[in-house]
């Protein structure tokens, strides 16, 4: 490691920054050294180290070296994402004998090198990003992780196959299991099945060795015709309510798995179902099938995608019914082999060995798959022996007419009502298609983002038997870490009040989507900080500035602003005509398109500078108006989807902050078009480029904001509204 020390003030603390190539990813574009001559002129900066590769074992050395050697009081990696990699070199900064909240990231790689190719742009970049970085690191406080009490004792609501397999994973780990069932039996959608897929082996086996496992353990107890009535506290101490045929029922458990299940798609309004019996549902046959109550006509036809994989509203692939329907295709060829069976479909998913398996034998026992184009579906017309289906078959170029005795609909799951009921009342949330919406899809798959309450099977989204089966027990495994220990450390990103400046209106309370701030014997809110999610939102509800949130208290904030944008808006004196973009994104999804927005090497503007915050809902109209102030020309607050937001509706709140402020912004003369609000996932990189490229594009075409054009305003203690 290249490293040397500088003098550094008394009146400043002793930063460490420590500027990683990350082989060729960063330095291949961005001249680190350039960088690191320009990071030690920043006051305050007393070391700085260059490393290849700054988390490996040598780089993480060379960080506790450091800290001892220059006595040093914060440490900023500017390398690639924290999202992945902030946890590795906050252990050793802990290690060190330094507060880890006293350690400070920066992205040079996803949010730089990897989606700039201008070499000089792409350092200047880092400059500012580095700059940025250090500005916040000087006002960070060494902040506490208190620890709390775990139950050893889960709540599991849903006793189908997944809640089923989580439950009893947890009660041969020697955990206590309540679990919840709406219906008087146990086994889910699966009671209504015949065969799983492949077709080898029956549902009803599954479910009989489940059900006579859960009612043959002495620690699951098994509450059926229940539904869950109100859920309050927070991991470790979960107070339920469940209300039974015997009357409502209270108990505290330490987590929660969520395991409701999904439905078929009842599909009403398609392809003539309700009107005839010749058309019905793959699930409808599967009774049929598990009763033998089903003669195979001589021709039947079944048509996928139905209510599914629409331009708008259920717009995703169900994933399973491709497998099902040539599953129940094989079961009835076996049933009666002169059968002819046809697959209507747009597209043909049967995913893994073993499905592609099955197609083959499929399509060597004679089913018949035809194409047709979602612009030309299918047509059911009923007749007297079953119904007549045409379609328009694009590689012929004509259309097929098939006379059916049976047709078969493959509709989509969809989530229960009951699920969003409990999503109401766990404060989880729902994705877009309607499901349980996970903390992370690669880091926190079976994870809500609140802290104790885990997720599997299709409420969390469409999967088969085996699927869901293994997430059951990846739920399971989550959930007994913490009550393993007995004890764990919560994050130290609370909000915090100071009870001076409070002057006890209660907008903080009234602001807070997960009622974690409560009122206390001094007539001031106390925030239980086990049940906080550290979103911020009630940090710039209050209009005192009194309450905020640690990490990201506005004093750590504004002069992370003000550290993109000195001494001056560009380093550079020829770019001066060019529009600088301050973007504030949010930790879950907007920062994470980003980071994938480096990871596919998708180009935006240089001009574009992301500052992260814990959620949109925590963006002040302080922070917006700094930007302005100290240089940018326009602003992007970048939250999640809506309806998709980790704290609930943060993202929405965040909506209408933004609206207000665009009106303040037109009566103060910036203009109200250069600041937008932004949604989207995690798994939206190339809408996240795109919508940089086209906001950039809008305000070089509005021209760079005159800043005698913006007045001078400041906003002592408190949020301007």
């Amino acid at each position: 490691m290249k490293g040397n020390s500088t003098g550094g003030e008394a009146s400043n603390p002793r930063v460490g920054v420590f500027l990683c190539h990350c082989g060729t990813n960063i330095a291949g574009v961005v001249d680190v050294p350039e960088v690191a001559e320009f990071t030690r002129m920043i006051p305050g900066v007393v070391y700085v180290g260059e490393n290849i590769h700054t988390c490996s074992s040598e780089g993480l050395k060379n960080i506790k070296e450091a800290i001892r050697e220059h006595r040093l009081e914060r440490v900023i990696v500017a390398a690639c994402t924290p999202r992945t990699h902030e946890p590795i070199f906050r252990e050793a900064v802990e290690e060190a004998g330094l507060n880890k909240y006293l350690f400070q990231m920066v992205n040079v790689r996803e949010h730089d090198s990897w989606v700039h190719k201008d070499k000089a742009a792409a350092t200047e970049k880092a400059k500012y990003l580095v700059q940025m970085a250090v500005s916040k690191a000087a006002h960070l406080e060494p902040e506490e992780e208190k620890e709390i009490d775990i139950l050893p004792s889960t709540l599991v609501v849903g006793a189908g196959v997944s809640g089923m397999t989580a439950s009893l994973s947890l009660a041969e780990q020697g955990f206590d299991v309540v679990l919840v069932e709406k219906e008087a039996e146990t086994g889910g959608t699966l009671r209504d099945l015949h065969t799983l897929f492949p077709g080898v082996r029956e549902a009803s086996e599954i479910i009989k060795s489940l059900g006579d496992k859960i009612r043959g353990s002495d620690r699951v107890r098994l509450l059926t015709s229940a539904r869950v009535k109100r859920v309050d506290g927070f991991l470790g101490n979960f107070d339920v309510e469940i209300e039974g045929e015997g009357g409502d029922l209270s108990m505290k458990v330490g987590t929660i798995i969520v395991a409701t299940g999904a439905e078929p798609l009842t599909p009403a309004g398609y392809y003539m179902y309700g009107e005839t019996p010749a058309v019905i549902t793959q699930l409808e046959l599967e009774k049929r099938l598990k009763s033998a109550s089903v003669t195979p006509p001589p021709r039947v036809v079944m048509i996928q995608c139905v209510g599914a994989m629409e331009e708008r509203g259920r717009v995703y692939c169900s994933r399973i019914c491709c497998d099902v329907a040539v599953k129940n295709a094989l079961k009835l060829i076996d049933l009666n082999p002169a059968t002819e069976v046809y697959m209507v479909y747009r597209d043909l998913m049967t995913y893994g060995i073993e499905g592609e398996v099955t197609y083959q034998e499929a399509l060597r026992r004679g089913v018949r798959f035809v194409n047709f184009q979602q612009d030309k579906p299918p047509q059911v017309t009923p007749t007297s022996g079953g119904a007549t289906v045409s379609v328009y078959e694009p590689l012929l170029g004509s259309e097929t007419v098939i006379e059916a005795g049976l047709v078969v609909l493959s509709t989509p799951l969809i989530q229960r009502e009951e699920g969003r009921a409990l999503a109401r009342l766990l404060r989880v949330p729902i994705a877009s298609d309607g499901f349980f919406l996970e903390a992370h899809p690669k880091m926190r798959p079976v994870d809500f983002s609140s802290d104790g309450i885990f997720l599997c099977g299709t409420a969390h989204g469409p999967k088969n038997v085996s699927e869901s089966v293994s997430q059951a027990l990846a739920a399971a495994a989550r959930a007994a870490i913490p009550m393993s220990r007995g004890r764990v450390r919560t994050e130290a990103v609370k909000a915090t009040l100071d009870e001076e400046m409070c002057v006890g209106c209660g907008a903080c309370a009234s602001a807070c989507p997960f009622d974690a701030i409560e009122w206390g014997a001094t007539g001031l809110p106390v925030v239980n900080e086990a049940s906080c999610k550290g979103c911020g939102v009630c940090a710039v509800e209050c209009p005192m500035g009194a309450m905020q949130l640690r990490y990201f208290k506005d004093d750590q904030l504004l002069p992370a602003v003000d550290g993109l944008l000195s001494p001056t808006r560009w380093l550079d004196p020829g770019k001066e005509a060019e529009p600088v973009i301050i973007c504030f994104a949010c930790r879950w999804c907007s920062y994470a398109a980003a980071d994938f927005a480096g990871v596919m090497r998708l180009n935006y503007p240089v001009n574009v500078r992301i500052i992260l915050v814990p959620c949109s809902g925590r963006v002040d109209f302080r922070h917006v108006f700094e930007a302005f102030q100290r240089g940018a020309d326009g602003v992007v607050v970048a939250g999640c989807l809506k309806e998709q937001c980790h704290y609930v509706d943060g993202n929405i709140i965040a909506e209408r902050r933004v609206d207000a402020a665009k009106k303040a912004l037109n009566t103060l003369k910036v203009g109200g078009d250069r600041l937008e609000m932004f949604f989207c996932s995690a798994g939206m990189p190339r809408e996240f480029a795109d919508f940089m490229t086209e906001f950039t594009e809008r305000i070089r075409r509005m021209g760079v904001l005159n800043r005698r054009d913006v007045p001078a305003l400041r906003v002592n203690g408190g949020t301007q509204k």
